[in-house]
């Protein structure tokens, strides 16, 4: 992959680039692997704003990605085509099964059309191949690492990310996740081999706020510029200090430092937090 930078025509195209999708080769995507995807512009069913600061956008048809691929083991499949999603920042990968199902999986850094993949228990340590964790060596680079069984993969789903398989003693196996917390994961987890594709995503600069709204988001006002009744900075004459010893979310909660994370049952599966 590369970045293409655009020529200043304009103040908004000065610094703005775009990918050059060297990797992609299929323009169109499959009929049958696509549904329609409504626009809730964060609204939940009772109409109300849950999450802010969505809204509008382009439309876009929901691509079919099969996470999970637990149920074509041992079935050997052939990379079509390498796909855009717009869904997601990491690309896709169109695959026909020996038995002609066609179907859509997450595109690995280095995987070409006519690339031969397969999902089993153990299988050939090869990019884009998937296996149980103890079948793994040590060391590698995995993708689409899978925490519950069966529930399909779970955790380094984005563009350029890949977890690292630290250890595999004992019951469980020791996965190094991309924001660098170490966490138990259970040997019979199935795991993809390698590094998503669409390496240098966190590069491209938007360029201007156009742009942004194109993909579905609106405008964030700081809490200092609303009034006292929307958020415990607003208020005051014109821009003032939030008055306060500490910012807080709009809802009253410590904005800095304040650990949300409830106990929950996987607190005991990581060794090691993540990196601040």
């Amino acid at each position: 992959m590369g970045i293409r930078k655009l020529k200043p025509t304009t103040p908004g195209r000065r610094n703005m680039t775009v990918n050059d999708f060297a990797e992609v080769t299929k323009k169109t995507p499959e009929k049958s692997l696509i549904v329609s995807k409504k626009s809730k512009a964060g609204r939940n069913n009772q109409g109300r704003i849950t999450v802010r600061h969505q809204g509008g956008g382009h439309k876009k048809a929901y691509r079919l990605v099969d996470f999970n691929q637990s149920d074509k083991l041992g079935i050997p499949a052939v990379v079509k085509g390498i796909e855009y999603d717009p869904n997601r920042s990491a690309f896709i990968a169109l695959v026909v099964y020996a038995d002609g199902e066609k179907r859509y999986i997450l595109a690995a850094h280095g995987m070409k059309v006519g690339d031969k993949i397969v999902t089993n228990k153990k299988a050939k340590i090869k990019v884009g191949n998937r296996m149980h964790l103890e079948s793994i060596p040590v060391g590698f680079e995995i993708y689409n690492v899978e925490i519950t069984k069966g529930k399909g993969g779970q955790i380094a789903k984005s563009a350029g990310n890949a977890a690292k398989l630290v250890s595999l003693e004992g019951k469980y196996a020791q996965v190094q996740l991309p924001s660098g917390e170490v966490r138990l994961v259970h040997k019979d987890c199935f795991a993809s081999i390698g590094r998503l594709g669409n390496l240098q995503h966190n590069q491209i600069k938007i360029g201007k706020a156009g742009r942004a709204r194109w993909m579905g988001k609106r405008p964030t006002v700081l809490g200092k510029s609303m009034n006292a009744c929307d958020h415990p900075h607003g208020g005051g004459e014109g821009h003032s200090p939030i008055g306060l010893k500490a910012p807080k979310t709009p809802w009253g909660m410590p904005a800095l430092g304040f650990k949300t994370r409830k106990r929950k049952y996987s607190n005991k599966m990581i060794l090691k937090k993540r990196k601040k």
